[in-house]
């Protein structure tokens, strides 16, 4: 499974790289439309920018889950042996993998939604904009998952004479 989430992991830094270079092309003719009298000013790269910056955010709300870079806070002392680190994380893993559900689950929802409605400047089907908030669901428990049989092997280590 490894293999397969690295592998899925380097296509999700990819597209989000792609996306951050793409986003450019729009915002730079709106920067342009607005001190150029030559190119006209057009609302659809407006659009167009902001349906790329929530597939940015979104994909890089994947990669943080999978890099561990999401932000978290520190409400309990720091643990003094790998069992008690593991155990402090799987219940930090626990908790956003119930936000994943939630977001794999109404983000369907959010989606089907979306596939009944255009865009009213661009045309564009909102299903492709929509469909971000469940594939990042569904993405985020795949990570999850995985971090959550490496903090179970945490649990299960011996804790070591080096550690406490």
């Amino acid at each position: 499974m490894k293999p397969f989430l690295d592998l899925y992991y380097r296509i999700l830094k990819l597209s989000m790289t792609l996306l951050m270079a793409f986003i450019l092309v729009p915002v730079s003719i709106q920067i342009a439309s607005r001190h150029i009298d030559v190119i006209p000013r057009y609302i659809w790269t407006e659009e167009l920018a902001r349906f790329c910056f929530v597939w940015i955010v979104m994909l890089g709300s994947i990669v943080a889950v999978r890099d561990g870079t999401h932000f978290d806070v520190d409400l309990m002392p720091h643990p003094k042996t790998k069992p008690e680190e593991g155990t402090g994380r799987l219940i930090v893993h626990v908790a956003m993998l119930l936000l994943a559900f939630v977001f794999a689950w109404y983000g369907y929802e959010f989606a089907d939604f979306g596939r009944k409605q255009t865009s009213e400047m661009s045309g564009i089907n909102m299903l492709s904009i929509y469909i971000s908030f469940p594939l990042a669901g569904f993405s985020w428990i795949l990570f999850l998952l995985e971090k959550i049989s490496l903090d179970v092997e945490l649990i299960r280590s011996q804790p070591s004479e080096s550690n406490l």
